[in-house]
C-alpha cells in the first residue's frame, strides 16, 4: 500500500475538517467573540451620535468614585499577590527542599482552597477573623488588641489570599523541581548556603514558574465579582461594573468602559504568565538535573518546619473550617463558637435550594458536554488535519480566560437581550440556555486542554490502519479515536462540570428569574440576611463535597488513562 493510498481517505473527507471548523468558528464567534467586541464598541461609542469617542474613558477617570474603584482593584489584586507568595513560597520550598514526613499530604491540603469559591467562604472568615469574630474576641479578653483582618479591602485581600495563593503553589513547585541540581551544587562550592543560596540563586532560577502562578492570582482577584459583593465592598472595578449594568441599565456606558479595563488587564497578566511559563526551560543548562537535592532535617529543624507548615495549614483551610462551624451551629454572633448545633440547616437547604442544585446540575452537566465536543473538534483538528488557520481556532478558545465572566455577562445583555426567542417572544438573554453556554464558554479551555492531551497520547497509525482497512475519516473518529480518547474526555467533563457548578460572576449578570437560578446564584441570596447564613453554609458545604469529588475523579481518570497508555506502549514495545 504506497503513502498516497494511504491518504486517500483523507483527501475524499477534506470538507468534512473545513465544516467542522466552520461550526466551531461560528459557536465561538457568536458567543465569545461578538459579544466581547460588543463590549468594546459600546465603550467607545457615543451614547448620543453612535460615533467613536473617547469622552467615556474620560468621564470614567475623571469620577473620583471610579479612579477609587481602579486604585482599589490593583492594590487588592497587588496585595493578594504578595500575601498569597508568603503563604505559597515556605510550602512550595520545604516540600521540594527537604525530606521529612507527609510532604504529600501537605501538597493535597494545600490544593483544597481551590475547590471552594471564594465568596462562600468570606461570611464564615468575617465570623472567624472579623471585628467580633472568634480570633480578635480570643486577642481582646487576652491582649486587649484587635487586629482588623476582615476590615473594608483588608478582607478582600485576605479571603482572596487564602483562596488563590496554590496558583503559586503549583507553578513555584514545578520550577523548583526543574532547577538542574549542578547549578545548586556549584553555588555551596563556591561558599553559599542557606537563606543567601536561596536569595541569590534558588528563587531567580525559580522565577518563571513564579511569575507565571503570582500573574494568575493578580488576574482572578482582579477579576472577582462574588467576594467584594458579600463583603458589601463595592468600590473595585468589577462590582462597579455589575452594579452600573443592574442598576442604571444595559444602556450605560460606564459598565462598558469598566469591562474594558477589566479586558485589558487580563490579558496582560495572561501576557505576563505565558512569559513566564515560556521561560521555565531555560532555568536549567541540562534537561533532567534532578531538581534540587533534598536533605534530611534535623530534630530541631523539623520541629520549626512542622510549626511553619501547620500555622500556614491552620490559616488556608480556615474559610473550609468556618463554613463547616456555620453550616451545623445555631446561633454564631459575639462569641468564640456557635451558641449551638444542629442539622436543620441541611435540611432547609436541600428543601428550599433543591431546584439550585437541579439547575447546576442541568447547566453544568451541559455545558460539560458541549465543552468536550467542542474540545474534541477543535483538538482533532489541529492535531491531525492540514486546514488553513487551525491553530487559530485554539487560540480563540483560550482566549475565553482573558475574558472576565461579568464581561461576557455584560457582553450577552447587551447582544442577545434585543433577540426575541421564536415560540415565547422573550429576549434570548433571558432564556436558561443562555446561562449554560455562558458556563460552556468560560469553561471551555480546560476541557480543550483535556482533549487535546489525550489525543496526542494516540498513535496516528491506529487511524492509518483503521483508513487502510476501509473506514470513513468520520467513521475512523467515530470507532477508533474517540474511545480511545474516552479518559480524557471524562476527566475534560469533569474538570469542566466542577468549575461550572460553581460559576458566579456570568449567571449573576444572566439570571432573569430566582426559578432558573444556579446553585452558585443560590449561595449567593442564602449568604445576604443573617437568617440565610446557615443554610447557606450547608449548601456550601454540599458545593464543596461535589466539587471536591468531581475534582478527585478528574484525577483518578487521568491517572488511569496515563497507566492505560503506558501498558499498551509497553505491550506494543513487547510484540
Amino acid at each position: 500500500m504506497t503513502t498516497a493510498a494511504l491518504r486517500r481517505p483523507a483527501l475524499n473527507m477534506s470538507v468534512g475538517p473545513y465544516l467542522a471548523a466552520g461550526l466551531v468558528v461560528l459557536f465561538l464567534g457568536a458567543f465569545l467573540v461578538v459579544p466581547v467586541l460588543k463590549v468594546i464598541q459600546v465603550a467607545f461609542q457615543d451614547p448620543a451620535t453612535g460615533g467613536f469617542t473617547l469622552v467615556n474613558f474620560q468621564d470614567f477617570f475623571a469620577s473620583t468614585l471610579f479612579r477609587q474603584s481602579f486604585y482599589n482593584s490593583v492594590y487588592v489584586a497587588g496585595m493578594s499577590v504578595v500575601i498569597a507568595s508568603a503563604i505559597a513560597l515556605p510550602l512550595a520550598y520545604f516540600t521540594t527542599r527537604f525530606n521529612f514526613s507527609g510532604s504529600v499530604i501537605i501538597q493535597t491540603l494545600a490544593f483544597v482552597p481551590l475547590i471552594m469559591p471564594p465568596f462562600i467562604g468570606a461570611v464564615a472568615m468575617q465570623l472567624l477573623f472579623g471585628a467580633n469574630g472568634s480570633v480578635n474576641l480570643i486577642l481582646r479578653d487576652y491582649f486587649g488588641i484587635t487586629i482588623p483582618f476582615m476590615k473594608g479591602l483588608n478582607g478582600v485581600i485576605f479571603v482572596q489570599s487564602l483562596h488563590y495563593f496554590p496558583f503559586i503553589l503549583i507553578n513555584l513547585s514545578a520550577s523548583l523541581r526543574n532547577i538542574d541540581r549542578s547549578m545548586e551544587e556549584a553555588a555551596q562550592m563556591l561558599g553559599s548556603s542557606g537563606v543567601r543560596m536561596f536569595r541569590r540563586i534558588v528563587f531567580p532560577l525559580a522565577m518563571p514558574g513564579y511569575i507565571a502562578g503570582a500573574s494568575l492570582v493578580f488576574v482572578k482577584v482582579f477579576d472577582d465579582l462574588g467576594t467584594p459583593l458579600l463583603l458589601n465592598v463595592n468600590t473595585m472595578l468589577a462590582p462597579q461594573a455589575y452594579l452600573r449594568i443592574s442598576s442604571v441599565g444595559i444602556s450605560d456606558p460606564m459598565g462598558y468602559v469598566i469591562s474594558c479595563i477589566l479586558i485589558v488587564f487580563s490579558i496582560f497578566a495572561m501576557w505576563v504568565s505565558f512569559l513566564g511559563m515560556r521561560g521555565k526551560d531555560y532555568s536549567t543548562t541540562q534537561k533532567g538535573g534532578g531538581g534540587l537535592s533534598r536533605r534530611d532535617l534535623t530534630r530541631r529543624e523539623a520541629v520549626l518546619c512542622y510549626i511553619v507548615v501547620l500555622m500556614i495549614l491552620a490559616l488556608v483551610l480556615a474559610p473550609h473550617l468556618g463554613l463547616l462551624l456555620l453550616s451545623f451551629g445555631t446561633v454564631w454572633s459575639f462569641g468564640v463558637l456557635p451558641d449551638g448545633f444542629t442539622v436543620e440547616h441541611y435540611e432547609t437547604a436541600l428543601t428550599s435550594a433543591w431546584g439550585f442544585i437541579q439547575n447546576t446540575l442541568l447547566y453544568a452537566g451541559l455545558a460539560g458536554l458541549i465543552d468536550i465536543i467542542i474540545g474534541t473538534a477543535i483538538a482533532y483538528l489541529v492535531l491531525r488535519t492540514n486546514i488553513i488557520g487551525r491553530k487559530w481556532l485554539d487560540y480563540m478558545a483560550v482566549s475565553a480566560l482573558a475574558v472576565p465572566g461579568v464581561v461576557l455577562g455584560i457582553g450577552y445583555l447587551r447582544v442577545f437581550y434585543g433577540v426575541e426567542m421564536p415560540v415565547t417572544g422573550q429576549p434570548l438573554a433571558t432564556w436558561w440556555g443562555i446561562i449554560v453556554i455562558a458556563l460552556a464558554v468560560r469553561r471551555l479551555p480546560y476541557a480543550l486542554r483535556s482533549c487535546t492531551a489525550a489525543l496526542q497520547q494516540i498513535s496516528p497509525a491506529l487511524e492509518e490502519a483503521a483508513e487502510n482497512l476501509g473506514a470513513s475519516k468520520l467513521r475512523t473518529v467515530r470507532r477508533v479515536v474517540v474511545p480511545l480518547m474516552v479518559s480524557g474526555l471524562v476527566a475534560g467533563f469533569v474538570t469542566s462540570f466542577a468549575t461550572a457548578a460553581v460559576e458566579l460572576s456570568a449567571t449573576i449578570m444572566l439570571v432573569a428569574s430566582e426559578k432558573d437560578a444556579p446553585l452558585a446564584y443560590g449561595l449567593y441570596l442564602f449568604m445576604q440576611s443573617a437568617a440565610g447564613r446557615g443554610p447557606g453554609a450547608a449548601l456550601g458545604i454540599m458545593a464543596v463535597i461535589i466539587v471536591g469529588l468531581a475534582t478527585y475523579l478528574s484525577h483518578r481518570l487521568v491517572e488511569n488513562a496515563r497507566h492505560n497508555q503506558a501498558t499498551t506502549a509497553n505491550q506494543g514495545g513487547g510484540h
